[in-house]
């Protein structure tokens, strides 16, 4: 086993201690090599023992002093070399070896030499022309309305006529509009009103045109029983006689129709109508 006091601990702290310790003795040594560099001067009648004696001493001079200069140099490196363990490891900086890179001189040519021109003046009073406004966005043609069809007399398109039907009875009856197409329409509305809301009830309707053809509406309304049949679009009525019924009850007895009327609106593409009539 190692002795602590040799140790290398032991040996830096020691090294340390002696190094902070040493006080050189600057001003013995000074005096030393003056009083040396004084007895060197001396005129040269000295005898030869002066000057081996001046020798001698110089020469212990020079030898204290190279002593403490080895001893100084001695402890120095010892010191250096305990803090040198001490000190951390040196850290290395990376830098990077690229050239950086030069900024290019511009090349004088002959439009960089040249002079700029000076700016055209306008002569007074010459007014700067306008810039051009866009011109409007023309409006889109409105599109052809519709043709209207005209109005034309009843009997140009058809002929009708109101009824009641011979099978009614002292409790029930049938009103009936015959509507005779002069051409082939179109637009059909027929519209029976029965008068006396609240004393006839409604028991069904039919027409002789196909079944799918019309829209069917019964409705009370301002004291009447409102029969409407009217032709569904894209549908058309053929030339001919097409007979439109309603069916009712009412109180006993033979009933009056005088208070009953029908409408007939009919049309065409370009013409169109209205019939009106009663069940006197």
């Amino acid at each position: 086993m190692r002795d602590d006091g040799h140790d290398d601990d032991g040996v830096r702290r020691k090294l340390r201690g002696a190094a902070q310790a040493h006080r050189p003795d600057r001003e013995r040594m000074r005096a030393r090599i003056e009083r040396g560099m004084a007895e060197g001067k001396r005129p040269e009648r000295r005898s030869q023992a002066t000057r081996r004696a001046v020798g001698a001493s110089w020469l212990r001079v020079v030898s204290a002093t190279a002593a403490v200069a080895g001893v100084c140099a001695v402890v120095g490196y010892g010191v250096a070399a305990a803090l040198r363990d001490d000190e951390p490891a040196p850290q290395s900086v990376a830098t990077s070896t690229t050239p950086p890179t030069p900024t290019p001189t511009p090349t004088p040519g002959p439009d960089r030499d040249r002079t700029p021109d000076a700016p055209t003046r306008r002569p007074s009073g010459t007014p700067e022309t306008p810039p051009k406004s866009p011109k409007a966005p023309k409006p889109p043609k409105s599109s052809k309305a519709p043709d209207v069809p005209k109005d034309v007399p009843a009997d140009r398109l058809l002929w009708a006529d109101g009824s009641i039907d011979p099978g009614s009875s002292t409790y029930w009856s049938q009103s009936d509009i015959t509507v005779k197409a002069e051409k082939p329409l179109t637009a059909l509305t027929v519209e029976v009103r029965v008068a006396g809301s609240g004393e006839v009830a409604d028991t069904g309707n039919w027409r002789s045109l196909p079944e799918d053809d019309f829209a069917v509406s019964v409705a009370e309304r301002d004291g009447f029983l409102v029969y409407r049949w009217t032709l569904k679009p894209g549908k058309t009525v053929p030339v001919g006689e097409h007979v439109f019924a309603g069916q009712f009850n009412h109180p006993a007895g033979k009933r009056d129709a005088g208070g009953d009327t029908y409408a007939v609106h009919a049309g065409t593409a370009d013409e169109r109508t209205v019939w009106r009539g009663d069940f006197a």
